[in-house]
Protein backbone atom coordinates (compact mmCIF):
# COMPACT_ATOMS: atom_id res chain seq x y z
CA UNK A 1 0.00 0.00 0.00
CA UNK A 2 1.55 3.09 -0.84
CA UNK A 3 2.30 5.96 1.75
CA UNK A 4 0.28 8.98 2.52
CA UNK A 5 1.07 12.43 3.78
CA UNK A 6 -1.50 14.24 4.88
CA UNK A 7 0.64 18.11 5.07
CA UNK A 8 0.88 20.94 3.66
CA UNK A 9 4.40 22.09 1.83
CA UNK A 10 4.51 25.22 3.70
CA UNK A 11 3.91 24.10 6.97
CA UNK A 12 7.25 23.66 8.95
CA UNK A 13 6.62 20.18 10.27
CA UNK A 14 5.53 18.87 7.43
CA UNK A 15 8.70 20.12 5.83
CA UNK A 16 10.70 18.30 8.43
CA UNK A 17 8.96 15.15 7.35
CA UNK A 18 9.26 15.73 3.73
CA UNK A 19 12.75 15.53 4.18
CA UNK A 20 13.16 12.48 5.98
CA UNK A 21 11.29 11.02 2.59
CA UNK A 22 13.48 12.82 -0.35
CA UNK A 23 16.54 12.20 1.96
CA UNK A 24 15.88 8.58 1.15
CA UNK A 25 13.83 8.58 -2.05
CA UNK A 26 10.66 6.83 -0.43
CA UNK A 27 7.41 6.74 -2.52
CA UNK A 28 4.48 8.59 -0.88
CA UNK A 29 1.64 9.84 -1.97
CA UNK A 30 0.73 13.89 -0.69
CA UNK A 31 -2.62 14.57 0.53
CA UNK A 32 -2.46 18.33 -0.03
CA UNK A 33 -4.25 20.08 3.24
CA UNK A 34 -6.33 22.81 1.53
CA UNK A 35 -9.27 24.75 1.40
CA UNK A 36 -8.65 23.21 -2.42
CA UNK A 37 -8.76 19.99 -1.29
CA UNK A 38 -12.05 19.65 0.81
CA UNK A 39 -11.98 15.70 0.99
CA UNK A 40 -8.53 15.64 2.14
CA UNK A 41 -9.35 18.11 5.04
CA UNK A 42 -12.67 15.67 5.99
CA UNK A 43 -10.77 12.61 5.98
CA UNK A 44 -7.81 14.13 8.20
CA UNK A 45 -10.21 15.39 10.37
CA UNK A 46 -11.50 12.14 11.07
CA UNK A 47 -8.01 10.16 11.48
CA UNK A 48 -6.76 12.77 13.77
CA UNK A 49 -9.07 14.65 15.11
CA UNK A 50 -6.27 17.40 17.41
CA UNK A 51 -6.02 18.30 13.06
CA UNK A 52 -1.79 19.21 13.81
CA UNK A 53 -0.20 17.69 10.63
CA UNK A 54 1.46 16.05 9.31
CA UNK A 55 0.39 12.32 9.70
CA UNK A 56 1.20 9.38 8.06
CA UNK A 57 -0.96 6.66 6.95
CA UNK A 58 1.18 3.09 6.35
CA UNK A 59 -0.90 -0.09 6.07
CA UNK A 60 -3.97 1.61 7.89
CA UNK A 61 -1.69 2.93 10.15
CA UNK A 62 -1.70 6.76 11.55
CA UNK A 63 1.56 7.98 12.54
CA UNK A 64 1.17 11.45 14.16
CA UNK A 65 3.98 14.18 14.53
CA UNK A 66 6.68 14.43 12.49
CA UNK A 67 9.48 13.15 14.79
CA UNK A 68 7.54 9.80 15.04
CA UNK A 69 7.18 9.72 11.26
CA UNK A 70 10.61 9.49 10.82
CA UNK A 71 10.87 7.22 13.62
CA UNK A 72 8.36 4.95 11.50
CA UNK A 73 10.10 5.53 8.15
CA UNK A 74 13.55 4.81 9.59
CA UNK A 75 11.73 1.45 11.47
CA UNK A 76 9.65 0.02 8.73
CA UNK A 77 10.86 2.08 5.21
CA UNK A 78 14.91 2.30 5.90
CA UNK A 79 17.16 3.80 2.77
CA UNK A 80 20.83 4.37 2.47
CA UNK A 81 20.65 7.41 4.65
CA UNK A 82 20.49 6.68 8.50
CA UNK A 83 18.71 9.62 10.12
CA UNK A 84 18.97 7.92 13.96
CA UNK A 85 22.35 6.07 14.05
CA UNK A 86 22.69 2.66 15.31
CA UNK A 87 25.14 3.69 18.46
CA UNK A 88 22.33 4.06 20.86
CA UNK A 89 24.34 7.19 22.66
CA UNK A 90 24.68 8.78 19.26
CA UNK A 91 21.16 8.09 18.90
CA UNK A 92 20.02 10.01 22.19
CA UNK A 93 22.14 13.18 21.36
CA UNK A 94 20.07 12.66 17.65
CA UNK A 95 17.10 12.97 19.40
CA UNK A 96 18.16 15.42 22.01
CA UNK A 97 18.89 17.75 19.45
CA UNK A 98 15.31 16.86 17.81
CA UNK A 99 13.55 18.03 20.99
CA UNK A 100 15.82 21.44 20.82
CA UNK A 101 15.13 22.85 17.48
CA UNK A 102 11.16 21.61 17.87
CA UNK A 103 10.77 23.10 21.49
CA UNK A 104 13.11 26.16 21.67
CA UNK A 105 13.32 27.49 18.27
CA UNK A 106 9.92 25.80 15.93
CA UNK A 107 7.65 26.76 18.72
CA UNK A 108 8.92 30.42 19.85
CA UNK A 109 8.83 30.96 15.79
CA UNK A 110 5.67 29.60 15.67
CA UNK A 111 4.55 32.06 18.86
CA UNK A 112 5.49 34.82 17.04
CA UNK A 113 3.46 34.22 14.52
CA UNK A 114 0.31 33.36 15.69
CA UNK A 115 0.64 35.86 17.84
CA UNK A 116 0.73 38.48 14.71
CA UNK A 117 -2.14 36.65 12.91
CA UNK A 118 -4.43 37.52 15.89
CA UNK A 119 -6.71 40.39 15.74
CA UNK A 120 -5.00 43.61 16.89
CA UNK A 121 -6.58 43.38 20.62
CA UNK A 122 -6.23 39.70 21.44
CA UNK A 123 -2.37 39.89 20.54
CA UNK A 124 0.22 39.44 23.74
CA UNK A 125 3.45 41.43 23.37
CA UNK A 126 4.38 40.38 26.33
CA UNK A 127 4.29 36.57 24.90
CA UNK A 128 5.97 37.70 22.18
CA UNK A 129 8.56 39.35 23.51
CA UNK A 130 9.27 36.11 25.32
CA UNK A 131 9.58 33.80 22.73
CA UNK A 132 12.13 36.64 20.82
CA UNK A 133 14.12 36.00 24.10
CA UNK A 134 14.05 32.74 23.73
CA UNK A 135 15.23 32.24 20.07
CA UNK A 136 18.10 34.47 21.45
CA UNK A 137 19.26 31.84 23.84
CA UNK A 138 18.21 29.04 21.44
CA UNK A 139 20.69 31.01 18.88
CA UNK A 140 23.74 31.86 21.15
CA UNK A 141 23.46 28.01 22.49
CA UNK A 142 23.63 26.55 18.88
CA UNK A 143 26.10 29.20 17.27
CA UNK A 144 28.52 27.58 20.11
CA UNK A 145 27.61 23.97 19.15
CA UNK A 146 27.84 24.48 15.39
CA UNK A 147 31.92 26.04 15.94
CA UNK A 148 33.22 22.63 15.65
CA UNK A 149 30.49 20.48 13.40
CA UNK A 150 29.42 20.25 10.08
CA UNK A 151 25.95 18.92 11.41
CA UNK A 152 23.97 18.98 14.37
CA UNK A 153 25.19 16.08 15.70
CA UNK A 154 28.86 15.58 13.78
CA UNK A 155 29.36 15.01 10.52
CA UNK A 156 26.52 12.85 9.54
CA UNK A 157 22.90 14.34 8.40
CA UNK A 158 19.91 12.80 10.52
CA UNK A 159 16.58 13.20 12.16
CA UNK A 160 18.31 16.60 14.26
CA UNK A 161 18.88 18.38 11.04
CA UNK A 162 15.47 17.35 9.83
CA UNK A 163 14.35 19.70 12.54
CA UNK A 164 16.99 22.17 12.19
CA UNK A 165 16.28 23.09 8.28
CA UNK A 166 12.67 24.56 8.98
CA UNK A 167 13.22 25.52 12.23
CA UNK A 168 16.31 27.70 11.36
CA UNK A 169 14.46 28.85 7.90
CA UNK A 170 11.36 30.24 9.30
CA UNK A 171 13.33 31.43 12.44
CA UNK A 172 15.38 33.61 10.77
CA UNK A 173 12.64 35.12 8.75
CA UNK A 174 10.53 35.98 12.07
CA UNK A 175 14.15 36.91 14.24
CA UNK A 176 17.30 37.67 12.02
CA UNK A 177 19.69 35.47 13.19
CA UNK A 178 22.54 38.44 14.14
CA UNK A 179 25.27 38.53 12.09
CA UNK A 180 27.73 37.70 14.96
CA UNK A 181 26.43 34.30 15.25
CA UNK A 182 28.29 33.11 12.47
CA UNK A 183 28.80 29.51 12.95
CA UNK A 184 24.69 29.00 13.28
CA UNK A 185 24.30 31.40 10.01
CA UNK A 186 26.61 28.93 8.18
CA UNK A 187 25.10 25.54 9.60
CA UNK A 188 21.45 27.29 8.12
CA UNK A 189 23.22 27.54 4.85
CA UNK A 190 24.46 24.05 4.49
CA UNK A 191 21.02 22.96 5.28
CA UNK A 192 19.60 24.91 2.30
CA UNK A 193 22.22 23.90 0.24
CA UNK A 194 21.11 20.20 0.69
CA UNK A 195 19.36 18.74 -1.84
CA UNK A 196 16.10 17.59 0.43
CA UNK A 197 15.86 20.44 1.98
CA UNK A 198 15.91 22.24 -1.11
CA UNK A 199 13.37 20.41 -2.70
CA UNK A 200 11.39 21.09 0.44
CA UNK A 201 11.95 24.82 0.55
CA UNK A 202 11.08 24.59 -3.05
CA UNK A 203 7.63 22.80 -2.38
CA UNK A 204 6.12 25.81 -0.12
CA UNK A 205 7.48 28.95 -2.37
CA UNK A 206 4.56 29.57 -3.86
CA UNK A 207 3.08 29.88 -0.57
CA UNK A 208 5.32 32.68 0.73
CA UNK A 209 2.55 35.15 0.90
CA UNK A 210 0.59 33.19 3.38
CA UNK A 211 3.88 34.49 5.88
CA UNK A 212 2.46 36.65 8.12
CA UNK A 213 5.24 38.72 8.94
CA UNK A 214 6.41 39.59 5.36
CA UNK A 215 8.28 36.65 3.76
CA UNK A 216 11.86 38.17 3.14
CA UNK A 217 13.17 38.49 -0.65
CA UNK A 218 15.83 35.85 0.13
CA UNK A 219 16.93 32.02 0.67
Amino acid sequence: MTLQLFAHPFSSYCQKALIAFYENDIGFDFRMLSPDEPANGEEFARLWPIQRFPILIDDGRTIVEATTIIEHLEANHPGPVRLIPEDPRAAVEVRMLDRVFDNYVMTPQGGIVFNAIREEKDRDPYGAAKNREMLETAYAWLDTRMADREWAVGETFSLADCAAAPSLFYADWTHRIDAKFTDLLAYRARLLARPSVARAVDGGRPYRHFFPLGAPDRD
